[in-house]
């Protein structure tokens, strides 16, 4: 389940990217306009910030607004910014890879199997959805046809 946190992170990103990537934008705006708790607003933009995908300015005409344009930055790259790795199970994470404590063997465990697949289709929808996509209107890259089942 996508965690409150996440989706703050991806409503913030998306008002920053309609404003442009050259426009600037009070926390206190953005908080407002996306129903999100500023101080709350206020950690993510510092995740963010500390992760290279938004910049801050101080003074006056102060505020936040992108660093980089919208159609280069994913869900995924939002997502492991703000919850960590996206496997399900910590032996198919990417960044993240630790044994799991009840495995005995990875290569026969059926339960990895399963999830391995889970994991990849995650990866190929989130890892190819841009920002620029969501404003786009588009749900899913054109490459991709998945379906989400909820």
């Amino acid at each position: 389940m996508l965690s409150l946190k996440a989706q703050y992170a991806l409503k913030a990103v998306i008002a920053l990217a309609r404003n442009g990537t050259d426009e600037v934008q009070l926390t206190a705006d953005i908080a407002e306009t996306q129903a999100i708790p500023k101080k709350f607003l206020e950690q993510i933009l510092l995740d963010l910030k500390h992760n290279g995908v938004v910049v801050s300015r101080r003074g006056k005409a102060g505020g936040y607004m992108l660093r980089k344009s919208p159609d280069l930055i994913t869900f995924g790259e939002i997502l492991r910014i703000v919850e960590g790795p996206l496997a399900p199970l910590p032996c198919l994470s990417r960044t993240a890879y630790r044994r799991c404590d009840t495995c005995r063997d990875e290569a026969a465990c059926e339960i990895r199997r399963v999830f391995a697949k889970v994991a990849e289709a995650n990866r190929a929808i989130l890892d190819n959805t841009t920002i620029a996509d969501c404003l786009k209107g588009q749900g899913l890259p054109e490459s991709n046809p998945a379906r989400l089942v909820g």
